[in-house]
Order: C-alpha cells, then sequence, then structure tokens
C-alpha cells in the first residue's frame, strides 16, 4: 500500500512548489512574449542590427526580426531554460537525497516500500512536475497569440518546442537524482548540477566564439534543445534522442547505485 502511495504523496508535497515555479516560468515567458509587437518595427529592427553577432549568440539569440526568432531567443533561449534548469535540479536533488541529508530517510525506508520503488515514484514525480510547467506554458503561449501577435508562429512550432523544453528540465532534474542517489548528498547534487548547466550554457553560446572550442557546442544539452529551430522546423529529433536518452541513463545510474549503497555509509 505505502509503494502505491509514494507517487501521489511526492506530489502533494509539491503543491505549494509546483504551482509557484509554474507561474513563475510562465510570467517570464508571457511578459517577454508581450514585447514581440514592440520589438517588431523598424526603429527596434535598426536598433538590433547594431548588436554584435557575438553578443547575440552569447544570450543564444539569432534573427530577433521573426517572432520564431525573437521567442527562440528572449523566451526559450535564456531566462526560461535557466529556470527550468534551477526548477528540475532543486526538485531532482529534493527526490531522494533530501531525506537523505536531512537524516529522515530511514524512518521512510522502515516502511513497505523497497529503495528503488522510492527512487523511482520520487523520480516520477519530479517529472511530472516538468510535464505540467510544459504543458502550462504551450497552452498559455497558444492561446495568446493573436494578442500578442505571434500568428506566424505555428501551433505545432510552440509544441516542439515545449516538448524539447521538457525533455531539457528532464535531463537536469535526472543529473541532480543520479548524484543525489548515489551520494547521498542534496547539497552536492545541487552544486555538480549547477555547475553542469553553466558550462553547458557556455559551451552552446560562448566557447563556440573561439574556433578552437566550437565543437563544444555538439555536445551541450542547451544544443540539444535550442538547435535546430524547433519552433519553426519542428522537433528536432536527434537533440530530443539525445536529451532523453542522457535522462534515462542518468535516471538508471542513480536508481542502481541508490539501490546498492549502505545508506548509513
Amino acid at each position: 500500500m505505502f509503494l502505491r502511495d509514494v507517487y501521489p504523496k511526492a506530489l502533494w508535497d509539491a503543491r505549494r512548489s509546483l504551482p509557484g515555479w509554474t507561474v513563475a516560468i510562465a510570467a517570464v515567458a508571457l511578459m517577454y512574449a508581450a514585447f514581440w509587437p514592440t520589438v517588431n518595427s523598424p526603429e527596434m529592427a535598426d536598433a538590433l542590427a547594431a548588436y554584435p553577432d557575438d553578443v547575440l549568440a552569447a544570450f543564444n539569440s539569432g534573427d530577433l526580426g521573426t517572432a520564431q526568432g525573437y521567442l527562440g531567443g528572449a523566451v526559450y533561449g535564456l531566462l526560461v531554460p535557466l529556470l527550468v534548469a534551477v526548477f528540475m535540479i532543486a526538485a531532482g536533488a529534493r527526490a531522494v537525497a533530501g531525506d537523505e541529508e536531512a537524516g529522515t530517510l530511514d524512518l521512510v525506508l522502515a516502511h513497505p516500500v523497497s529503495r528503488r520503488g522510492l527512487a523511482l515514484q520520487r523520480l516520477g514525480a519530479a517529472l511530472t512536475g516538468m510535464a505540467v510547467v510544459a504543458v502550462v506554458l504551450f497552452a498559455l503561449l497558444v492561446a495568446l497569440r493573436a494578442p500578442f501577435e505571434l500568428e506566424t508562429v505555428a501551433v505545432g512550432g510552440f509544441l516542439a518546442m515545449n516538448v524539447q523544453l521538457a525533455l531539457f528540465g528532464a535531463m537536469f532534474g535526472t543529473l541532480a537524482f543520479a548524484v543525489g542517489a548515489a551520494t547521498g548528498s542534496k547539497s552536492l547534487a545541487l552544486g555538480v548540477s549547477a555547475g553542469v548547466a553553466v558550462l553547458a550554457y557556455l559551451a552552446n553560446s560562448v566557447f563556440p566564439q573561439v574556433a578552437a572550442l566550437e565543437w563544444t557546442r555538439n555536445v551541450s544539452p542547451f544544443h540539444w534543445y535550442l538547435g535546430g529551430e524547433p519552433l519553426t522546423n519542428g522537433v528536432q529529433w536527434g537533440g530530443a534522442a539525445a536529451l532523453a536518452g542522457t535522462a534515462v541513463v542518468l535516471a538508471a545510474v542513480g536508481v542502481y547505485r541508490f539501490g546498492r549503497r549502505d545508506i548509513g555509509g
């Protein structure tokens, strides 16, 4: 009975944080999306044309003269993925390592629940939270296409972009989960995952400006997420597969290590 209760209990525990994160991420996305009619003017186009390409690349911004390019940079290229990464890193680190670092994991495991069952259901609840954020963001932007003058962006483009965003968040969530499950340290899970997120961002937008480091873009989760312009070209299956595959491997490693590790060690 307890095993079946782990997943809904984890969702119940997130009843305050999940709505808060969802509202915050959606609010940031809508705020910047609402600026498009202002940006889409000759005066602003001239101003943006003066920005060096390297500066635009550093902020994951490309062609800001189209709705797809603007959304891909201003909305989905910087603040939204960074907020999603923070949200999912926190959720993944908390899934198992939170109880262990607080000293309450032994009490939880005293109930009739396997370690692997506990880990999988806690991780499943975290991934459900990511799905909720992506669905809400998709629904709001599609609903506001006309008021925000974003009709040139197809519904399928929004769907593809949010699928890639969900996979991006899932990858960082499972990274934090894996580190926390393998070590029992929530602090280490947060630190390692945050470090990887920063390096991934730099590898996609800053490092490639040096010719010798152009290869780093291909191994960056930010590139797997943004590369190929999903808003224009639909789901980028190579990047989606890389994100999903990495998440599956990390989840498996975390569950395996948690199942075999000496909790008291």
